[in-house]
C-alpha cells in the first residue's frame, strides 16, 4: 500500500480510482465491508482502490473533548494496510480544512487531485462544512459529474450495529468479547514501557510491565483483564490491571501487566496489549499478601481464558506480528 500524508505528495491523479473516505476509527467489520467493496470495484474496472482519511480525527479538532478514539493513526494505517487498498491518503485536517465546502472537496481533491471515478461510502456518511456532503448529495455528484456512487448499508453482528461509537461503549463497559466481535480482532492498546514503583516483584512477587494511560484517550472499564502481550516479535499471555492501585494510595491511572512465563528487562520497549475479557473490578486490599493471594487467582483465571481461546487467539497474535496465518 502506498501512503501519502498530505495532498500534494500526490504526483498526478491515481489511474481509475475507486474511493472510499471516512474516519474509520476503529477499523472495524463495518469498515473492512467497504474497503472490500472498493478492492473488489477496483478489481472490475482494472483501477485501483484508494482510502481517503484524515488525522487528526476532525471532531478532535472541532470538538477536542468530543470524541475517544479506538485507534491511534498507526493502528489505522496497519489495518487499512491489511485490507488490500492500493493507495491510502491521510489529509491534515485542521480548522481551515474545515472551511472547505462539500463541493470543493468532490471537485478539487477527489475528481481533480485523486482522480477519482467511482465512489464507495457508508450508509452515514457526511463530510464538508456543516457536514452537507451527506450520501444524497454525493449521489446528485454522482449524476452530475458523471461517476457511480455506491452507498454500502449498515452491517450487524450478533443483533448489534457495527459502528465506533458502538465499540467506544463496549469498551468502556468492559464488554471486550462484544468488542472483539465487532472489530474483528481484539482491542488493543500500546505503550512504551515505563519505570514503576517496582513492588511487583520485590514485594508482590508478581512483576509487571508498566503503560502510562492518557484518561483524555479511551480508557477501558477500571478492573483486571486477561490479555495478549506482544513483545519483541513474541506473544505472550498475561493479566492486566488498569487502575489507581488503591491498595497503595496511589493517584495516577496505569496499565500494568503480569506477563507470564517472562523474565526480560524490557523498560523503554513497546508492548501491544491484547484485552480478551474483563476478569473483575479493581479494589483496595488490606495488605500485600491479600493482593499477591488475588493476583494468582486473577493469573489463573487468565491463563484458563487464553487456554480455552488458544487456536483462535493464534490468528490474533500472528496478524500482529506479521505471520501468515
Amino acid at each position: 500500500m502506498e501512503l501519502y500524508w498530505n495532498l500534494v505528495d500526490i504526483i498526478s491523479p491515481f489511474e481509475k480510482a475507486c474511493v472510499t473516505i471516512g474516519n474509520f476509527d476503529g477499523v472495524h467489520l463495518g469498515h473492512q465491508q467497504l474497503f472490500a467493496e472498493v478492492v473488489s470495484k477496483a478489481k472490475e474496472t482494472k483501477g485501483c482502490s484508494v482510502v481517503v482519511t484524515f488525522d487528526p480525527h476532525p471532531l478532535r479538532v472541532l470538538r477536542p473533548d468530543g470524541i475517544l478514539l479506538i485507534s491511534t493513526i498507526a493502528q489505522k494505517i496497519e489495518q487499512i494496510g491489511k485490507a488490500g487498498i492500493d493507495h491510502l491518503v491521510v489529509i491534515p485536517f485542521d480548522r481551515s480544512f474545515a472551511s472547505t465546502t462539500a463541493e470543493q472537496f468532490v471537485q478539487e481533491i477527489l475528481l481533480d487531485t485523486i482522480g477519482m471515478t467511482e465512489l464507495v461510502v457508508g450508509y452515514d456518511y457526511a463530510f464538508g462544512k456543516g457536514r452537507s456532503g451527506d450520501t444524497a448529495f454525493l449521489r446528485e455528484q454522482g449524476r452530475k459529474r458523471n461517476f457511480p456512487v455506491t452507498v454500502v448499508e449498515a452491517f450487524y453482528k450478533n443483533e448489534m450495529l457495527v459502528s465506533s461509537t458502538q465499540i467506544r461503549k463496549l469498551v468502556c463497559e468492559g464488554r471486550m468479547i462484544d468488542a472483539r466481535s465487532l472489530l474483528g480482532r481484539p482491542y488493543q492498546i500500546r505503550g512504551v514501557v515505563q519505570v514503576g514503583k517496582k513492588r511487583g516483584g520485590s514485594e508482590i512477587g508478581y512483576p509487571t510491565a508498566n503503560l502510562k494511560v492518557n484518561e483524555e484517550d479511551l480508557v477501558p472499564r477500571i478492573g483486571v483483564y486477561a490479555v495478549q502481550v506482544i513483545c519483541e516479535g513474541v506473544c505472550y499471555g498475561g493479566v492486566l490491571n488498569i487502575g489507581y492501585n488503591p491498595t497503595f494510595g496511589d493517584q495516577k491511572l496505569v496499565a500494568e501487566t503480569h506477563i507470564f512465563d517472562f523474565n526480560k528487562d524490557i523498560y523503554g520497549k513497546p508492548i501491544k496489549l491484547n484485552l480478551l475479557k474483563f476478569l473483575r473490578d479493581e479494589k483496595k486490599f488490606t495488605g500485600i499478601p491479600d493482593l499477591a493471594d488475588q493476583i494468582g487467582r486473577d493469573a489463573t483465571e487468565a491463563k484458563k481464558v487464553l487456554s480455552e481461546n488458544k487456536q483462535d487467539l493464534l490468528v490474533s497474535c500472528s496478524a500482529d506480528l506479521g505471520v501468515p496465518e
